[in-house]
């Protein structure tokens, strides 16, 4: 493999939108005894610039260190439309790997998002363009430019592994990652979690309204398994 090489294939649009229905804590579940990394979870301090952005693409990534942006550079420029850029700073702390100007272009060339693990600037900036941003903090000082870095091979990024063509999802509570092989997989047990917690919710609902009708008689709220838990001792 090249230290640069061509963008991924974008998924298949279908998948996209299907997993754009879910928020990262029901994928997360979702991946949850399939083997996948952490559940496919970035660490905790992997948070959005803006907490109403939901971001989800296929994934382009970058490997750099120190600071230095200049792959990142290439790497917005190689871009095209649906792609998310995945930046491996490796938690580097010390300078900002992007501001408002290259997430503005890379809004501009289309990307549905960008994460890094590491440190970024201009929140205020990045904010008002609207492109989804996920990092780690963020620092006034400048980046350097002084290695290639490598642009579309297998990263690390925030404590989970990114292929080039993986899926990943942004929202509120962070960001996850399905490997391109699993996600029906994950997809479908997704789709099975969020079954289960509507009918929680329902139940909770019609609980609270019971209470309030001053109802003297009122179900078990707790769900079926942890009643079998408690039985098990």
């Amino acid at each position: 493999m090249n230290d640069y090489n061509d963008l991924p294939e974008l998924l298949d649009a279908a998948l996209v939108e299907k997993a754009s229905k879910f928020g990262t804590a029901t994928l997360a579940d979702g991946m949850q005894g399939l083997g996948i990394v952490n559940d496919g979870c970035m660490d905790v301090a992997m948070m959005p610039v803006d907490e109403s952005s939901v971001m989800v693409g296929t994934a382009c990534t970058v490997e750099t260190k120190d600071g230095d942006n200049f792959p990142i550079h290439v790497a917005i420029y190689m871009g095209k439309p649906g792609y998310v850029l995945v930046v491996d700073g490796k938690g580097f702390e010390d300078r900002a790997y992007l501001g408002d100007l290259m997430a503005g272009a890379s809004k501009a060339i289309g990307f549905n998002g960008i994460v890094v693990d590491g440190c970024i600037r201009d929140k205020t900036g990045l904010k008002e363009l609207q492109i989804p941003v996920f990092a780690k903090g963020y620092i006034q000082r400048s980046p350097i430019k002084k290695d290639k870095g490598k642009i579309n091979v297998p990263i690390v990024c925030a404590g989970v592994p990114v292929n080039p063509g993986d899926l990943v999802v942004g929202d509120y509570d962070g960001v996850v990652v399905i490997p391109r092989d699993r996600i029906e997989e994950v997809l479908a047990a997704a789709d099975k979690k969020a079954a289960y917690e509507e009918k929680r919710r329902i139940a909770i609902d019609d609980y609270a309204r019971r209470r309030a009708e001053g109802q003297s008689e009122l179900p078990n709220l707790a769900p079926q398994w942890v009643i079998d838990m408690q039985a098990k001792g």
